[in-house]
C-alpha cells in the first residue's frame, strides 16, 4: 500500500511538515496537472518532486542539466533509501546496461537524464512504453536566452508535452523574473500549469556592499578571518586570471582556497567540485562557470570582489550560501573599473543592439542596488516585483546606516527633466539637458529652451548618473529597456517631485569596505557545547570518509544542530530530529546516540 505525501516527508525525509507552498505543489502534480515552481535556494524545491515520485506507482524523470548534480543529488537519496540513479557519460557502458535493467523492472522511484539523452529517439521511444508517473524540468530557467545559464538543449524540452500528454510536467528554477517565467512557460509548453512563486528572500543571508579603490583581496581576507575561519566559502571574480591570482595569494596565507574556471581541465574542475562538497572549510575562487548545481548546503559565505553584470546573477550567486538555512553571509568589495570592464565587454558584444540595451540596463539596475541607501533586501526584493514591508535588520545599511546628503531638490530636478523631455530619452541626453550641454538633436527637439535646460550645475555629469541611478533603485522612474532606454516616471515620483515627500541618497564618492554590523555567525553553539558539537562532526565525517560522500550527507550542520538542542537519549527520540528518516535512524541513529550520552551529564 503506498504511502501518502506526508507519510513519506516523516518517514523518508525525516521532516514534520511541509513549507508553504510545498504541499500545494504536490497536490497539483499528483492530481495530474502541471506546475512551474520559483522558490529561493534552500527552500526545498527537491521535495515538490521527489515526494510525488515516492507517492505513485511508477518511475519520475528527473531532466537536470549537469552531471554533477544528477550525482549529488542521486547520492543524497541512496542515503535516505530510495532507489534513484542517472544516465550520463560518467557512467561505463556495462553500468549504464545496468540502469536500464532497472528502469524496465520497475526497480527505480526516480531517473535523472540531461536534456540531450532525454531527447534522443531511443531514449524517448524506450520511455513511451514505462509506468511515467511524473517528468521534473529541474533548473528551468536554462530555457532562457537572457541568462548565463543558457541551455539551448533545453529548448527541445517542449516537445515532452507531444510525447507524454498524460504524465504531469513539473518546472522548476530559484532564478526567473517576470519576463523568465513566462519564457519558461511558452517555451516548455506550460501555458496551464499551475504557477507558485513563493517569493525571493532568503533571511538567513546578510548582505553587504562596499566600493574600494584597492585593498579588497587584504579586506576579503580579515572579512574570512574575523567572520568565517574553517567555513566553506566561494568568491566570484570577473576574469580567470583574477580567480588563480587571488585563489593562489589565499593559499599563501593559509587557507584552502582552489581555483575554478572554465579555462582549466575538466578533470581539474570535477576535482575542485569534490573536494568542494567532500571536505570542510573549502575556499572556491571562481568565475561564473562555477555554481549551478552546486548542491551544498553549508556554504557559509559568498564573496564577490568585483561587481556582477546583474541583478539576476548577484541573486543567483549569493544564493549558493546558507542553503540549510542557518546564518551565512553575501559580502562584495567592487571598484569602478569593474563598471568600465563590464560596459566595454557589452559593448564589444556581437548581440543586437536591443540586448545591449537590456544589459545595460541590468547593469544599471545593479549599480543602483550597490549605492542604494535603504535596505538592501527591500531593494533586492523590489527589482523582482516584491515587497518587504519593513527594513530587514540584516543588511549592512540597516546595521550601519551609510552617510547620506538631501537630494530632494536635484531629484526633482532630474524628474522634472523626464517629464518636459517626454518621458522617452535616456540617462546620458537627461544628464546632457540638465548640464545645459546642448547639441544638433537637442536643438531638433527643442529641449535647449525647457525650463529644465542648463537648471543642473551643481551636479558633474557622474554625480548626475549616479542620481538616475538610485532614482532607478529606488522605484521613482523605470527604464524602457525593451525600447531605447527611455526613462518613465513611476507614479510614486509625483510625491517628491511636488514636495511632498523628502529624499536622501549615497553620495557620489569612493567607500571603503569594512566590517558592517555584528558577525552572524557559522552556525553558532553556545560554548559549554562546543565540546559536544565537535564530537558530532567528528563522527559525522568518519561516517562521510569510510563512504566516500560529504559530510552534509550523513547529516546537515542544521540537523546536527537540532540534535544538539533536544538532545536524544534513546532511538524514537533520535526520530524526532529534523532530518533523520527511518532510513537514517536505522543506520546512523545508535552511533549518534552514543556520543550524545557520553556527553550527557
Amino acid at each position: 500500500m503506498s504511502k501518502s505525501p506526508h507519510e513519506i516527508l516523516n518517514s523518508v525525509f525525516g521532516y514534520q511538515d511541509f513549507r508553504p507552498p510545498q504541499g500545494e505543489v504536490i497536490e497539483t502534480v499528483t492530481s495530474g496537472r502541471d506546475a512551474l515552481v520559483l522558490m529561493p535556494t534552500g527552500g526545498g524545491k527537491s521535495l515538490c518532486y521527489q515526494v510525488p515520485a515516492l507517492s505513485s506507482p511508477g518511475t519520475a524523470i528527473v531532466v537536470s542539466p549537469l552531471i554533477a548534480l544528477m550525482q549529488d543529488q542521486v547520492a543524497a537519496l541512496r542515503q535516505l533509501g530510495v532507489a534513484a540513479a542517472f544516465l550520463n557519460s560518467s557512467l561505463s557502458a556495462e553500468q549504464s546496461r545496468e540502469v536500464i535493467r532497472q528502469l524496465h523492472a520497475g526497480e527505480l522511484d526516480l531517473l535523472y537524464l540531461a536534456p540531450e539523452r532525454l531527447m534522443t529517439p531511443a531514449a524517448l521511444e524506450r520511455l513511451a512504453g514505462l509506468p511515467i508517473n511524473l517528468i521534473a524540468i529541474d533548473e528551468a530557467h536554462c530555457v532562457s536566452q537572457w541568462g548565463h545559464d543558457f541551455r539551448p538543449e533545453y529548448i527541445r524540452l517542449g516537445e515532452l508535452a507531444d510525447h507524454f500528454p498524460t504524465v504531469p510536467r513539473i518546472a522548476l528554477t530559484a532564478t526567473a523574473d517576470e519576463a523568465t517565467r513566462e519564457e519558461i512557460v511558452n517555451r516548455l509548453r506550460l501555458t496551464n500549469a499551475r504557477r507558485f512563486v513563493s517569493g525571493f528572500d532568503r533571511p538567513n543571508i546578510r548582505y553587504r556592499i562596499s566600493q574600494g579603490s584597492g585593498g579588497s583581496r587584504d579586506r576579503l581576507l580579515r572579512f574570512i578571518r574575523e567572520e568565517h575561519a574553517n567555513d566553506a566559502g566561494i568568491v566570484y571574480c570577473l576574469s580567470r586570471k583574477k580567480v588563480e591570482q587571488t585563489a593562489d595569494w589565499l593559499e599563501k596565507q593559509g587557507l584552502v582556497a582552489l581555483p575554478y574556471h572554465a579555462g582549466l581541465s575538466a578533470e581539474h574542475r570535477r576535482t575542485v567540485q569534490e573536494r568542494f562538497l567532500a571536505e570542510e572549510g573549502v575556499i572556491v575562487v571562481a568565475t561564473i562557470a562555477f555554481g549551478m548545481g552546486i548542491d551544498k548546503p553549508d556554504v557559509r559565505f559568498v564573496a564577490h570582489l568585483n561587481l556582477p553584470k546583474s541583478i539576476e546573477a548577484y541573486y543567483q550567486e549569493t544564493g549558493r550560501a546558507g542553503r540549510d538555512g542557518l546564518p551565512a553571509d553575501a559580502w562584495m568589495d567592487y571598484g569602478l573599473q569593474d563598471v568600465l570592464t563590464l560596459r566595454q565587454m557589452m559593448a564589444g558584444s556581437e548581440a543586437d543592439e536591443r540586448i545591449k540595451r537590456i544589459e545595460r540596463a541590468k547593469l544599471d539596475a545593479m549599480l543602483g542596488l550597490t549605492e542604494e541607501t535603504r535596505c538592501r533586501r527591500q531593494s533586492l526584493l523590489g527589482y523582482f516585483g516584491e515587497t518587504l514591508a519593513e527594513p530587514c535588520g540584516n543588511c549592512d545599511n540597516c546595521l550601519e546606516p551609510p552617510e547620506t546628503w538631501d537630494a530632494t531638490e536635484a531629484a526633482q530636478k532630474a524628474l522634472s527633466c523626464i517629464h518636459r523631455t517626454g518621458q522617452r530619452f535616456g540617462v546620458n541626453y537627461l544628464v546632457s539637458v540638465l548640464r545645459g550641454e546642448a547639441d544638433d538633436r537637442m536643438r531638433r527637439f527643442g529641449h535647449d529652451q525647457i525650463s529644465t535646460f542648463g537648471i543642473g550645475g551643481e551636479l558633474s555629469a557622474t554625480g548626475w548618473r549616479g542620481l538616475f541611478r538610485q532614482l532607478i533603485a529606488r522605484g521613482l522612474i523605470a527604464v524602457d529597456a525593451e525600447g531605447h532606454g527611455g526613462l518613465h516616471l513611476d507614479p510614486s515620483a509625483r510625491a517628491v517631485l511636488h514636495g511632498e515627500e523628502t529624499l536622501h541618497l549615497r553620495p557620489e564618492k569612493k567607500r571603503t569596505a569594512g566590517r558592517r554590523g555584528a558577525k552572524p555567525g557559522s552556525a553558532p553553539v553556545p560554548t559549554e557545547d562546543e565540546p559536544l558539537w565537535d564530537s558530532l562532526r567528528a563522527h559525522r565525517k568518519r561516517l562521510s570518509e569510510e563512504q566516500g560522500i560529504p559530510p552534509y550527507m550523513v547529516f546537515s550542520d542544521a540537523t546536527l544542530k537540532h540534535m544538539l538542542e533536544i538532545r536524544p537519549t534513546q532511538l524514537d527520540e533520535m526520530a524526532a530530529v529534523s532530518g533523520v528518516g527511518e532510513h537514517k535512524l536505522e543506520k546512523y541513529g545508535e552511533g549518534f546516540l552514543r556520543i550524545l550520552q557520553a556527553h550527557a551529564g
